[in-house]
């Protein structure tokens, strides 16, 4: 009789503890169970969407508009950014700059970037070395921006697949090549969701991407397999929850603007059985 009221113990211990816990992850998110159309359910806050397309609407962090640099720090001890603002409309990577990082990290996003690859290299420079650069988020994990364009089936401007533009570097490439010409401008939409770790530190969701490169969808919901690396298969190291967004420098005069992003939550399902 005392070794089952023990037992008992155990158990309700346990419930009490899973109980707890799961209150605790889902407090900051205030999750409710509502029924199929709802009316007590809260409508979700209304924002303003830009008069025009690729524009930030109300609920925007405006990381760069072409006239300053201040949300934005050297990879090199964190300095202030030195890359050079042309004519107050965008940024230009100068020669040995360094890659740079916003100062504010972030999660679960939508960014909106605009990137130009510079006109007037030499044919011969081919594979990485065409404008390289890339845009990596919570410092992790990378978008490739590289001069990708080709209009020979890539015979004369050809690289190794998970490495040509708007690939998630050394893992997936896009689902097609939607680059333009070399010194027009293209843009990434793009949607992060962040991955998830268990007390552990074990990866419990895989990060997950949704890639719009030039109004083409790219990457449709994509698990990213882990940290971005050259030569290495990817993996999931140390729990992390936020992080910076990232433009490498790999020597190229890249141009950057209109760069802004949301922050965005996450979307339990909340509907009963």
């Amino acid at each position: 009789m005392k070794k089952r009221v023990k037992v008992i113990k155990v158990v309700v211990c346990l419930l009490l503890l899973a109980t707890f816990l799961g209150v605790s992850s889902y407090a900051a998110i205030e999750v409710k169970k509502y029924a199929v159309h709802d009316r007590e359910r809260k409508n979700p806050p209304v924002i303003t969407p830009a008069e025009q397309f690729g524009q930030p609407p109300s609920d925007a962090i405006v990381l760069f508009d072409g006239t300053d640099l201040s949300e934005w720090a050297s990879d090199r001890s964190d300095v202030e950014a030195k890359w050079n603002i042309i004519e107050n409309k965008y940024m230009e990577v100068p020669t040995k700059a360094g890659g740079i990082h916003t100062k504010k990290e972030f999660g679960n996003c939508q960014l909106h970037i605009e990137w130009r690859t510079p006109t007037g290299l030499d044919p011969k420079i081919t594979d990485q070395k065409r404008s390289n650069s890339g845009v990596s988020f919570m410092d992790r994990y990378e978008v490739q921006v590289l001069d990708s364009y080709t209009n020979d089936n890539y015979k004369t401007n050809r690289t190794y697949a998970d490495g040509q533009a708007a690939a998630i570097y050394g893992q997936n490439p896009p689902m097609v090549n939607a680059c333009r010409k070399a010194g027009e401008w293209q843009n990434y939409d793009i949607s992060f969701l962040r991955p998830l770790f268990d007390e552990e530190g074990k990866c419990i969701r895989k990060a997950r991407i949704t890639v719009i490169h030039n109004g083409v969808v790219v990457h449709n919901n994509l698990e990213i397999e882990g940290t971005t690396s050259h030569k290495r298969k990817a993996r999931y190291g140390s729990p992390h929850e936020r992080g910076r967004i990232r433009l490498q420098d790999h020597g190229n005069p890249m141009c950057f603007r209109n760069i802004w992003i949301r922050e965005l939550p996450e979307q339990p399902y909340l509907i009963q059985d």
